[in-house]
């Protein structure tokens, strides 16, 4: 079959037929950009709580402080795309495998679960 329109029992056909449909069907949209939390959109609440492991260096060496991290709460509860806001070296990986692990009940606009940007703070004190 040739790009000319052609008349193919009854139907009108345009262009050619080597062209998968997969590659005329349009993509999906992208999925919408997480919202940050704040003025309407409430902070998700922590359910499940993983207590960061304190690195046996920091230990050693008595570092001690609060290590600020940005994180994405999907719509499954989990944090995805953590990121450092203020760092205390030794304790960087430690706050990151910790929030990771914590579960957030999802927050919801309009009625269903969107994914939200928050801060989370992250403690380490020796005892």
């Amino acid at each position: 079959m040739n790009d000319a329109l052609e008349i193919d029992r009854g139907a009108i056909v345009f262009g050619s037929s080597d062209v998968p449909i997969a590659d005329l069907v349009p993509p999906p949209p992208p999925p919408p950009p997480p919202l940050r939390v704040g003025g309407e959109i409430g902070p998700p609440q922590r359910v499940t709580d993983v207590a960061p492991v304190y690195p046996p260096i920091a230990r050693a060496a008595h570092v001690e402080g609060i290590v600020i991290l940005e994180a994405v709460i999907g719509e499954d509860d989990g944090a995805r795309d953590v990121r450092v806001l203020r760092s205390r070296p030794l304790l960087d990986a430690a706050a990151i495998d910790a929030v990771r692990q914590w579960r957030f009940t999802p927050t919801l606009l309009n009625g269903r679960p969107v994914p939200v940007v928050m801060t989370v703070t992250v403690a380490f004190k020796l005892r």
